[in-house]
């Protein structure tokens, strides 16, 4: 019984390939069609993916500035930094000391002379915190809980920054929703066509294979497996034009980079989201092939 049900998908997958290589062109651009489409919205996310390593390059991941009061001890000190590393929202913290800020406030602003005609040093030492979370309801709740740790005097949080990263984030996500449901119908859509094409062109073969017993199952699977063939094909295709694009982006960001001497390079889609989007596509082509099949097939019969 498996055996015969594999012989039968076997033969409808050898004869998808071989109705696939009875027009390799038409088919060829027809993937090339899906692969530029879906390399929109999966190049989009890719570009996404990267904002992280940007945002370590740069410093603009949401930050918290705990100041201490004057007179904090170092057992304050050593008391927020516990809180600090036991707490699973803060990703990384930095010490700064008075001493530091009012010496790199001495070479920000070249206020050498000043500095040394303070009688004390009027900075309080300093915690700089970054989080794990972007979302600003979160990280403004964390600092009113940091607000009111022993020995902290000021826990300040630009939340209007923190919000344009937000939007931005979230105007990116929706950037890839909409474009990734515009052109999967468009996919189903050209899939569709072509399906109801190869019906139509072996609407002869059908009606005998009707005539002599074939079920709607088997007649069906071969468009099956062309249409998941086909939408496969567009996923890898995609996958190799987001690569290249990408490659082609960090070597010249790379250059900008240098510049500013910093280091950038843009990650291509990891293996887990390469292999959703073969899946995605896959899907998308199979679907648009049994959208077809349901439509036209039931049409043909024997006369």
């Amino acid at each position: 019984m498996i055996s015969a049900w594999l012989n039968q998908h076997w033969y409808a997958f050898s004869l998808t390939i071989r109705r696939f290589l009875s027009a390799p062109i038409t088919n060829l651009l027809s993937i090339l069609v899906m692969g530029i489409a879906i390399s929109l919205p999966a190049g989009i996310f890719a570009l996404m993916g990267n904002l992280p390593t940007v945002s370590g390059q740069i410093s603009i991941s949401p930050q918290i500035s705990l100041f201490l009061k004057q007179h904090a001890t170092q057992d304050d000190i050593d008391l927020i930094r516990t809180k600090l590393e036991e707490d699973k929202l803060v990703a990384s913290y930095q010490f700064v000391s008075k001493d530091q800020a009012l010496y790199q406030l001495q070479l920000d602003n070249g206020l050498t002379e000043a500095v040394h005609n303070l009688a004390h040093n009027p900075l309080p030492d300093a915690f700089v915190v970054e989080t794990q979370d972007v979302r600003v309801d979160i990280i403004d709740q964390l600092r009113a809980d940091m607000q009111t740790w022993p020995a902290i005097e000021h826990a300040q949080f630009d939340s209007a920054w923190a919000k344009r990263l937000e939007a931005l984030t979230n105007f990116g996500r929706m950037l890839v929703l909409v474009l990734l449901t515009l052109l999967s119908i468009a996919i189903i859509a050209v899939m569709f066509n072509t399906i109801r094409l190869q019906i139509l062109t072996r609407q002869t073969e059908i009606e005998v294979s009707k005539l002599v017993g074939a079920t709607d199952a088997f007649i069906r699977r071969p468009f099956l497996y062309f249409g998941a063939l086909q939408g496969f094909a567009g996923g890898v295709t995609a996958w190799l034009i987001i690569t290249f694009v990408l490659q082609i982006l960090s070597d010249e960001l790379r250059v900008i980079a240098g510049l500013y001497a910093m280091n950038f390079q843009l990650h291509a889609i990891g293996y887990g989201d390469t292999i959703s989007l073969l899946l995605f596509t896959t899907w998308l082509g199979w679907l648009g092939a049994r959208a077809s099949v349901a439509s036209h097939l039931w049409q043909i019969e024997p006369r």
